[in-house]
């Protein structure tokens, strides 16, 4: 639930529409936000290439005895004294699929919150993209985009969601096969034992995956008091609290409850879970992801 004027209620006829334009307006600019805080994640560290048989640039290095003629870069050895080697990228790529929730509850923001839900799960899922991307990986998107290798993946992504009709909460799965990760952003306040019902067959498969739970600072906080009317964004329904302050305490514990409940089934499959919300920077949340993807889950800071 919400305060209402704040979501566009589902419930309405022109809402599907509404909530296409929206996206299609929102997501260039995510896709900006993205680059630049991938950018800062990853400055300055080469992710998971390494040289071997492939077709994308890598590196230029000094040749050394033992190194084929034919590798030579004679144009890159022409600017200086030395003979370089144009090495390559190692094409053992992995597939992460990626997912963000864009279910009405999403487009919520509260005053206390930078963006809306729904544009920090864009923008934290077209970031990942972007430094997977970089990293040799193959990406897809369950639904919406068939996986792919490329260095504009991102891009190619962003435009896929824009034709995209993305309401539920939970991704398709029976695509996602193989050797994968699957990162899942959304505020997930579907019951946890739903939840968990729903990604336990892909635990079976031995899927890796990643939960990102996107949330805003007033759904943590509850800062509300006297007279509020709340609204579900998903059906319309409203609730109309006198003296809501009264709220406060039974609210959050039956929040976070729902959060460890939810936390502590996704670690009896095996999968990471990060809580997020949007007061906080969005590079919190992804240097998060990105080291558990990369295999570093020891470094990470926003799984709290």
């Amino acid at each position: 639930m919400a305060p209402i004027g704040q979501t566009v209620p589902a419930t309405t006829p022109d809402a599907a529409l509404f909530r296409a334009r929206e996206r299609a307006r929102l997501l260039p600019d995510c896709l900006v936000e993205a680059k630049r805080i991938a950018n800062t994640v990853i400055s300055g560290w080469h992710g998971r290439k390494k040289k071997g048989i492939g077709e994308n640039f890598w590196q230029f290095r000094p040749f050394v005895d033992g190194d084929s003629l034919s590798r030579i870069d004679w144009r890159r050895s022409a600017r200086d004294d030395h003979t370089y080697i144009r090495d390559r990228e190692w094409e053992a790529a992995h597939t992460i699929w990626l997912w963000a929730s864009l279910s009405p509850s999403m487009m919520y923001k509260s005053q206390l919150g930078l963006v809306s839900k729904e544009s920090r799960a864009l923008v934290l899922m077209l970031a990942t993209a972007e430094i997977m991307a970089r990293s040799g990986e193959r990406i897809g998107c369950p639904g919406v985009m068939e996986p792919i290798a490329a260095r504009n993946a991102a891009e190619r992504l962003a435009t896929a969601l824009m034709h995209a009709d993305i309401s539920s909460d939970l991704p398709p799965t029976g695509m996602i096969r193989g050797s994968s990760d699957v990162v899942l952003f959304g505020d997930f306040l579907e019951p946890p034992d739903d939840i968990i019902a729903t990604l336990q067959p892909l635990s079976r498969r031995g899927l890796r995956g990643h939960v990102v739970e996107v949330s805003d600072p007033a759904e943590e906080g509850f800062p509300y008091a006297g007279r509020v009317e709340f609204s579900d964004p998903a059906t319309g329904r409203k609730f109309l609290s006198g003296r809501s302050e009264l709220l406060k305490d039974e609210y959050r514990q039956l929040y976070f409850a729902r959060r460890e409940s939810l936390r502590d089934g996704l670690r009896h499959l095996g999968w990471n879970f990060v809580s997020h919300n949007t007061g906080r920077p969005a590079s919190e949340a992804l240097v998060s992801v990105h080291m558990y993807l990369s295999g570093q889950p020891g470094r990470t800071e926003g799984s709290r």
